[in-house]
């Protein structure tokens, strides 16, 4: 077109290092069935009422400034609040910090003698107001905050034995939290796990940390790599109504998973007397959920063997990453659960006993997760909507309804601006935030279940909308490659004012690990935004075989051979994109991240002709110096009876 040229600028490198455009979420946390905590702009604490919506001030900003309080973690009962300060972080998601515990009746804090400093984890029962924390790798256990510390575990000691704690390689692979210490849905009882790292590797490196220091300091990290020796887990359940007496319980995995090396994978309370566990076998296409029973004549936990049940996979490993979570039904015995179908698509199923699970859901498309469960109604997660792997939509089963009836929720709430929905419910179900994440700027709303119906706006990003209106942004355009007989799905951040007839450079932006997807309908302002924008360049991205949510027969096709479709497809849509007429076929790069680093070396190695360069950050170059939870998921184990000629 022969409009006026664009004089508005365009989005530069030092905007996305600034972070000058960031979104805004709406943050809350759900503290009852229709009470939410928010922290307000101003650094208040908000009790927020979720149907009219009236905040009350708990915490004033002033208050939370003069104890340094960064975090604030209320009681249940809402009589106490544990101000965090002194934050230190860890791992991924490990930290350390302090705790004041103040006191809402006298308005004041309690002796900080009560609690030690750098907790390692604490938490509120989830009614009342016991607290259960680790410190030195040992689980102690309050009555209240005022009441004496009740000691758990005693063998507690770095980097060998881990309480209440995951170690590094349960942290990052498996449960991916910073505590491995459940609650009892009343507080009755705590469960822990105890993991032992006493034979495995220690990894040793030096890290150079402040300048003041003239030598740096050595890390060591227990780090089991694929086919070295692994940590060893036990489960104890405490009983806290009986204290002084302290009885942790141990609760052993069945037979057919203590046989071998093994892991302990999900845990999940039912009610204070039945808990179920996910036992996991180390080569990953096997795992037995147990369900276990207090027996108060003998005060000791059983589990029968009939209400265990068996998941195995035939063409790779049990999960996206690890066991999907049971959601029990009020009856408390049966549970919905989302597994992969005879076709090999992840869809929810309800197991009742040891009959046939009953599918609840079918079709070419998966379930991410379920939301929620009550007498009536099931919420879920899906990719259903439109044939978009990459979208993410709120649907709603009528339970009572025969057969049940699903209506997609968020579907057609904006259809243009929001097709990537997330969602947060109230502790019975009654309301839920619902987090529209893209492709338009994210949106947060609050909802009633009755009718799902829109209470109010918590967020709509105006602000940020106007902002960007004076901004020369990039668009994003979508599209499928056939490939190796799948319809596969690409996308591409065009720059402003996009011509089809001029030829652009091309980025690939490549992660590619199993179960990834980086075609989405997510929102991102990006370094990519930056390169489209100023630079004139697209970046596309591309989910070939291997990636997520398209069903088991693309997921599992790299299963045990880790390096070889996934590379070649990256490849593959490559050439796809050089052919394209707006592509300038002689300035293709690619890059990644992580995988995206193995990947992107083992394309440029690969000889294609198709790049003219690329960049890997933190790239993995050998699996058998990769951690043995990951790698040992989709390649087994490196030795000649097993993959090893894979690995190699």
């Amino acid at each position: 077109s022969t409009s006026e040229p664009d004089s508005r600028r365009t989005y530069t490198l030092q905007n996305y290092l600034n972070n000058d455009y960031k979104y805004k979420t709406h943050n809350l946390q759900w503290i009852s069935g229709n009470q939410y905590l928010h922290k307000a702009a101003n650094g208040d604490m908000l009790r927020i009422d979720a149907d009219t919506g009236t905040p009350s001030v708990i915490l004033a900003n002033t208050t939370l400034d003069k104890y340094k309080a960064t975090t604030v973690i209320l009681s249940p009962d809402q009589k106490y609040a544990l101000l965090q300060y002194s934050y230190t972080k860890l791992w991924r998601h490990s930290y350390t910090a302090s705790y004041h515990i103040y006191d809402f009746n006298s308005s004041s804090i309690l002796d900080d003698s009560l609690l030690p400093n750098d907790t390692q984890y604490i938490s509120w029962s989830p009614v009342g107001h016991k607290l259960a924390y680790v410190w030195n790798n040992n689980v102690y256990v309050k009555d209240s905050p005022k009441a004496q510390s009740v000691q758990i575990t005693t063998n507690g000691a770095e980097n060998k034995i881990f309480n209440g704690i995951p170690d590094w390689v349960y942290e990052e692979e498996m449960f991916g939290t910073h505590s491995a210490l459940w609650w009892s849905p009343n507080g009755s009882f705590v469960a822990y796990a105890e993991f032992n790292d006493t034979a495995v590797p220690v990894i040793e490196y030096s890290f150079y940390s402040e300048d003041t220091l003239q030598y740096p300091k050595t890390i060591r990290i227990p780090y089991p790599k694929a086919g070295a020796t692994n940590p060893t887990v036990q489960f104890f359940i405490v009983d806290t109504t009986i204290f002084p007496n302290i009885r942790p319980t141990k609760i052993s995995p069945p037979a057919e998973i203590q046989s071998g090396d093994h892991y302990l994978s999900v845990v999940t309370w039912v009610t204070d007397e039945r808990i179920c566990l996910q036992w996991l076998r180390r080569i990953q296409n096997f795992s037995v959920l147990t369900v276990c029973d207090f027996e108060n004549a003998t005060g000791s936990w059983s589990c029968p063997q009939d209400k265990q049940r068996t998941e195995e996979s035939e063409t790779g490993w049990i999960g996206r990453f690890q066991p999907s979570v049971p959601h029990f039904a009020p009856d408390t015995s049966t549970y919905y659960k989302v597994f992969s179908n005879a076709v090999g698509y992840k869809h929810i199923h309800y197991v009742n006993g040891s009959q046939a699970p009953v599918p609840i859901t079918a079709g070419k498309w998966e379930v991410i997760s379920i939301e929620a469960v009550t007498n009536k109604f099931l919420y879920y997660i899906s990719n259903e909507n439109g044939g978009m792997p990459g979208g993410r939509n709120l649907y709603k089963v009528l339970l009572e309804s025969s057969p049940n009836s699903t209506k997609c929720v968020s579907c057609d709430l904006n259809q243009e601006r929001c097709q990537y929905y997330s969602v947060s419910f109230s502790k019975d179900a009654q309301y839920y935030q619902l987090d529209c994440r893209g492709p338009g700027l994210p949106i947060s709303t609050l909802h009633r279940s009755s009718d799902d119906q829109v209470l109010r706006y918590l967020e709509n990003n105006t602000d940020l909308e106007n902002s960007l209106k004076d901004i020369q942004m990039p668009s994003k355009k979508f599209g499928f490659i056939s490939l190796a007989g799948h319809n596969l799905s690409y996308q591409m951040i065009l720059p402003p004012h996009f011509d089809s007839s001029k030829k652009y450079p091309l980025l690939l932006d490549v992660y590619a690990g199993p179960c990834s997807q980086k075609v989405d309908y997510v929102f991102r302002i990006s370094w990519s935004t930056y390169l489209a924008s100023t630079e004139q360049i697209i970046v596309a991205s591309f989910d070939g075989r291997g990636s997520g949510y398209q069903g088991d027969q693309i997921m599992h096709a790299i299963n045990r051979r880790l390096g070889t479709y996934e590379v070649e497809d990256q490849i593959e849509a490559a050439r796809k994109f050089s052919e394209m007429s707006f592509v300038d076929k002689d300035r293709i790069a690619i890059w990644g991240w992580s995988y995206g680093g193995y990947v992107t070396s083992m394309v440029l190695g690969s000889g294609s002709g198709v790049f003219k360069c690329g960049i890997a950050v933190a790239p993995v170059s050998r699996w058998q110096y990769y951690d043995s939870i990951y790698t040992e998921r989709y390649m087994g184990l490196p030795i000649a009876s097993d993959n090893l000629k894979n690995y190699n």
